[in-house]
């Protein structure tokens, strides 16, 4: 196994990390467990939901960026070098955690774009990694507050969990940390049949699959979403221009990429003010490529009038747009 960089002065977990296993589980997924000893010390203060995490791939040498003796300016002065000598990084989530102390394994899920041609660094990486090739980890250590989990029902009665396959780790992870009694619905769009996979849920939280298998991107996932909530709306992504499209969309009760006012407080789901009181309740999270995202947004606060405290919506990429870090 390789050894650990030393960096005991960070409040996160910056450390090389070893491919123990890599499999190719479906035509668009690729499955990485991530080691070290290191990850003794990985972990959060409750269920990991949709927490993410950081990977800092070799560079166009084919070199990792050493990090040994870094401290709390090493993102700054990080980012000021060429990506060419730096090496990309992306953002996954966390699919699974496996084994204990200095055996715990990460296990990163990674989508592989392959029905559109697509492949970023990070997916051409991990489409060729194999047992001993090494990537850095950026993680929570635990008793650290570190971020990145976006899971926050607060009072929700219901849940709607609704993404595409960049976000079918995520809502795994949430699936899981949930309690017995957690009641709703998730939606998950695949490029094709054979990536549907098994997820564990709870008994009141149906999981629905659709698969593209060559339908437009998002057509699906839209189409269940509104049949749904029975809200009736039609061409959701039809009335979204590309110029309307921002490609950091990231909407949660606490944050706007947009710049709205978020107002201080705890999530608490009161519903809709005057429109649907079907809706009252509901929480719904939804990510995923960042037009498909924009057109839900639009028709859940817009249209059905869901409070800010009721949704969170993610793009985790835009399609035609390189991702940054």
């Amino acid at each position: 196994m390789t050894a650990t960089l030393e960096s005991p002065s960070l409040p996160m977990l910056l450390e090389q990390v070893e491919v123990v296993r890599a499999d190719r589980v479906s035509p668009s997924f690729v499955r990485l467990e991530l080691g070290s000893p290191a990850l003794a010390d990985f972990g959060v203060d409750g269920p990991l939901h949709d927490q993410r995490i950081k990977l800092v791939f070799p560079n166009a040498a084919g070199e990792l960026s050493s990090f040994d003796g870094a401290d709390e300016t090493w993102m700054r002065t990080w980012l000021d070098r060429p990506v060419a000598e730096r090496g990309p990084m992306r953002t996954y989530t966390v699919r699974e955690v496996r084994g204990h102390g200095t055996d715990t394994r990460l296990v990163v899920d990674v989508v592989l774009h392959d029905d559109h041609g697509d492949c970023g660094p990070g997916a051409s990486w991990a489409a060729a990694a194999a047992p001993g090739d090494r990537v850095v980890l950026l993680a929570p250590r635990r008793g650290v507050p570190f971020g990145g989990i976006e899971f926050a029902p607060g009072e929700a009665r219901e849940l709607l969990l609704v993404g595409d396959e960049t976000a079918v780790p995520a809502i795994a992870g949430i699936l899981r940390g949930l309690p017995a009694d957690a009641a709703g619905a998730a939606y998950l769009e695949v490029p094709v049949s054979a990536d549907v996979q098994e997820l564990a849920a709870p008994a009141g939280v149906r999981v629905t699959w659709l698969p593209r298998d060559g339908a437009a991107r998002g057509a699906l996932l839209t189409a269940a979403v509104v049949e749904h909530l029975g809200t009736g709306a039609h061409d959701l992504l039809a009335r979204v221009a590309d110029d309307d499209v921002d490609p950091d969309l990231w909407e949660t009760p606490v944050h706007s990429s947009s710049g709205e006012e978020v107002a201080p407080g705890s999530v608490v789901c009161d519903g809709p003010e005057g429109r649907d009181a079907r809706l009252a309740g509901l929480y719904a999270w939804i990510a995923g490529e960042s037009k498909v995202v924009t057109g839900l947004r639009r028709h859940l606060v817009r249209e059905v009038g869901l409070h800010r405290s009721q949704v969170c919506f993610m793009g985790y990429w835009r399609e035609g747009v390189s991702m940054r870090s």
